[in-house]
């Protein structure tokens, strides 16, 4: 086992023992379940925090999700430690800041490495607790086979293995991408022209999952493709919106959610099933009219801006996580597996994580605020959140000029690089688009934030400090 030097070290260890010396925690849990509780964990893409209607939303309809918070804990302050497709999806499944497993960016067709098959994922730890385990939808960790999902602890897989704007129909960059795979398990199963049907396809490959996997507990991984560009949409939702293609997207993510939800209750499992529902980074609002909101957050994807990285967070349990609940305290995507190891008693892992179960707080307590980082442009360290506070270090960042004139045809407009000069300190309670800097009257949050960095520099090291973490790990990689 390798142990770093920081306060990643303590935060590991506590998590761990928290396992196995609350015995009182895990004898509740056990009285109330009389089976380990299924799990459904729905990712969506590119969703902004404002696009739910529980989160603001009045262009559109989310009864579903919206129906979801109301039975669950709805996050006002749920994070992505990196505002990138592949870089988010590492740090859910592992627990583990993706900057620390060398995973990066977005991958693509032409990538030769992935999540490293050594790392242990959400569904490898439950695996190995007695869960069946299925995954439907955009894995992005790597789309060579020893990186596939069904080499990284899921039982069965049905989906792309990148995004879905990684096709011959990219409208910025011709003749570079082949034909979009549709995977079943480790085949190739069709490569897609037309993607309408995407979102249904998912859904029913989710049901279908559910319904065969109703004996047992289960961890389902739905992982839509949407609301990423390019936008499609069956034809039952074309034009139901009246807001343009991205309404009627969101409106038919919704109904997926509200459509396994209806094949859980069917089958009466519905009261014993976790449901978490996030989202894996902000709007990619280059795209206009086909982007999402962000709710007033500033920036949107691909920035450590809270429009790239905050994403709704719900999680549903009946009768272990209060109804209705909306929840102020920070958390991130990767304390969801500390989370469910707690709660499903399953083994924590060797190798460090960076997350902490959350249970505390999903069950209504308070917990002490943990330092959480956001990482982008591969390994630069540009914020730390503490609670309330953020602090934003010196950085460039993308933005769309002012006066752009934005498009609603699924082309996108250029983006121009701001300079970050320097380290500002933000409340997020009483500022949460992150407009005014109040470092110079809280000279001891500033001095404790910029500790909790230098930590994460000696950790995992920090490219705008040109520090080098001692805490990192390698990618898995296919040598040529």
């Amino acid at each position: 086992m390798r142990f770093h030097k920081s306060i990643h070290q303590f935060t590991a260890f506590i998590a761990f023992l928290s396992l196995f010396s609350c015995n009182t925690k895990e004898e509740k849990i056990s009285e109330e379940s009389p089976t380990k509780p299924n799990i459904v964990l729905i990712f969506a893409d590119d969703m902004g925090y404002g696009d739910l209607g529980v989160y603001g939303a009045t262009q559109w309809k989310t009864p579903n999700l919206d129906q979801l918070a109301a039975d669950g804990v709805r996050f006002t302050q749920f994070y992505v430690p990196h505002a990138v497709c592949s870089a988010s999806r590492a740090a859910l499944l592992t627990g583990t800041y993706a900057n620390r497993l060398e995973i990066f960016g977005a991958l693509d067709h032409s990538a030769k490495h992935g999540l490293n098959p050594e790392e242990t994922t959400i569904a490898e730890m439950l695996k190995s607790n007695g869960y069946t385990t299925g995954m439907v939808g955009k894995w992005h960790l790597g789309h060579l086979a020893p990186f596939l999902p069904t080499e990284q602890g899921f039982d069965s897989y049905y989906g792309l293995p990148y995004s879905n704007d990684m096709w011959p129909h990219h409208p910025e960059v011709k003749d570079y991408y082949p034909p979009l795979p549709l995977y079943r398990n480790t085949t190739v199963i069709d490569t897609l022209d037309d993607q309408s049907m995407l979102t249904t396809n998912y859904t029913e490959e989710a049901i279908k999952f559910i319904e065969q996997s109703k004996d047992k507990p289960f961890f389902l991984y739905l992982a839509h493709s949407m609301t990423h560009v390019p936008l499609f949409v069956s034809d039952k939702f074309k034009g139901k919106s009246e807001q343009g293609l991205y309404g009627d997207v969101m409106m038919e993510v919704d109904w997926s959610v509200g459509q396994v939800r209806k094949k859980l209750e069917e089958l009466g499992l519905d009261k014993n099933t976790i449901i978490i529902f996030t989202s894996d980074n902000g709007p990619w609002l280059s795209y206009g009219g086909h982007a999402g909101l962000t709710g007033g957050l500033r920036e949107g994807k691909g920035t450590s801006w809270d429009g790239g990285i905050r994403e709704p967070g719900i999680f549903v349990w009946p009768g272990h996580f209060p109804a209705g609940k909306v929840e102020n305290q920070a958390a991130m995507t990767i304390d969801i597996l500390p989370t469910l190891a707690e709660i499903t008693n399953s083994k924590l892992l060797e190798l460090p994580i960076d997350g902490r179960s959350i249970l505390p707080i999903l069950e209504g307590k308070e917990m002490d605020p943990k330092p959480y980082f956001a990482y982008y442009n591969r390994n630069e360290l540009q914020a730390v959140i503490y609670g309330k506070w953020k602090m934003v270090f010196p950085h460039a960042y993308r933005s769309i000029p002012e006066g752009t004139e934005m498009r609603n045809d699924g082309i996108p407009v250029k983006y121009h690089m701001l300079n970050q000069e320097n380290a500002e300190l933000f409340d997020l309670s009483t500022d949460p688009n992150e407009t005014t800097d109040v470092s110079g009257n809280n000279p001891e949050i500033v001095s404790k934030l910029n500790q909790f960095a230098e930590e994460a520099r000696a950790d995992m090291g920090d490219a705008l400090t040109e520090s080098e973490g001692k805490g990192l790990r390698k990618h898995g990689r296919i040598e040529e």
